[in-house]
């Protein structure tokens, strides 16, 4: 899955040596908020100290992140996972620009070329006294 949006908080580095193995292991979570008419945050993780140091994410950035969606099991409750493996960087004009970042009333549709299209159909000429209404009611 992918995500574009403002990097707006940066979280402390998660670091430990694996109780199974014996090796170091090193996470960090980012929190992206997207352009959206209505903007969403998400929580994400890189793990390995390598990608962290690779990727370079700093506060303010816009980045399109892709990543994968986990869940484990702990005490009875359940956790998902938000893991990133690939982070882009955007052009911050391109990412205002992006297709859902249209503002309210931007769906609507264009008048037709040549004139204003009129909301109805015009109304029947000659309806003279008398005349059948052509309603079924």
């Amino acid at each position: 899955m992918e995500i574009q949006g403002k990097i707006i908080a940066v979280l402390p580095l998660q670091s430990g040596v694996s109780q199974r193995t014996g090796n170091k292991w090193a996470s960090q979570d980012y929190v992206i908020e997207t352009h959206d008419q209505y903007p969403r945050k998400c929580c994400f993780r890189v793990f390995g100290e390598e990608k962290i140091n690779n990727f370079n994410i700093q506060s303010g950035e816009e980045l399109s992140v892709s990543f994968d969606i986990d869940c484990h099991e702990y005490n009875g409750r359940w956790f998902n996972d938000i893991r990133a493996w690939a982070v882009n960087r955007v052009d911050p004009a391109a990412a205002m620009a992006a297709p859902g970042a249209q503002p309210m009333g931007a769906n609507v549709a264009p008048a037709p070329v040549g004139g204003a299209a009129a909301p109805f159909p015009p109304a029947p000429e000659g309806n003279a006294e008398g005349a059948s209404d052509d309603l079924p009611f």
